[in-house]
């Protein structure tokens, strides 16, 4: 194993965590954005009338609300989905960046940390985030094409609830890192097994349901609203 390499690595979420939008968002965006304008609107209008089941699902699982919703993407274009993935960050993705997001990524590299985005978002929105970000390493979900056309399915594995916490322990094993002294962020619920998995979890802009878990198992909670940060590294 290489001498240089970090023994502590800061594992983030990303929607709700450093950006407020969702998964639904950066779709809608997609959809409105199709060349045709007749499939554009047919996309956005499916989007919107989904949006309860969309709720419900990721209320149950977000597994479930996973698979239901990559679904949505089936027969878009590859190189469609590549060409607006800056733009999309640019006018939908970068302005909802919570305003500690910046200073608290910069803070655990600076600390040593090694910076891992971990999320159910997939890879071609995610990848100028991580750029924005400086974050090099990415663990999130793929989708899967079909002469260069979205099948509607992701390739395994899903990178949701407890798979991200069997991801980061593979991780960690091949990588060299001290799980126990390692943070994670997140916001919500389903990432309850993805913070326990590290010696320092930080419930992050967390739901009604996260914070009231936090508060019972004593974790910190962190509110990036404010770019002052009133919070110390481990």
């Amino acid at each position: 194993m290489a001498t240089d390499k970090p023994h502590k690595a800061a594992f983030y979420d990303l929607d709700g965590t450093l950006l407020s939008c969702n998964l639904v968002t950066t779709y809608a965006y997609y959809a409105r954005n199709e060349r045709s304008l007749f499939k554009s609107a047919y996309l956005f209008i499916r989007v919107l009338l989904n949006v309860p089941l969309f709720l419900g699902l990721d209320l149950y699982s977000r597994t479930r609300f996973n698979v239901y919703f990559f679904r949505m993407y089936r027969g878009m274009h590859r190189d469609r989905l590549i060409g607006l993935a800056d733009d999309l960050f640019e006018v939908t993705l970068k302005p909802s960046i919570y305003p500690g997001a910046e200073e608290l990524v910069h803070r655990t590299r600076e600390e040593g940390f090694r910076n891992v985005l971990v999320t159910g978002a997939h890879d071609i929105t995610v990848r100028p985030i991580a750029l924005h970000f400086g974050i090099e390493e990415v663990i999130c979900n793929r989708l899967e094409f079909k002469n260069h056309l979205a099948t509607g399915r992701v390739l395994p594995p899903l990178v949701a609830e407890g798979e991200k916490a069997r991801i980061i322990r593979d991780y960690a094993e091949q990588e060299g890192i001290d799980l126990d002294r390692s943070l994670a962020f997140s916001d919500s619920t389903s990432d309850i097994p993805m913070l326990a998995v590290t010696g320092h979890p930080v419930a992050t802009n967390p739901t009604r349901r996260l914070r009231r878990f936090a508060l019972q198992n004593r974790w910190p909670i962190l509110d990036l609203s404010s770019k002052e940060l009133a919070f110390a590294l481990p």
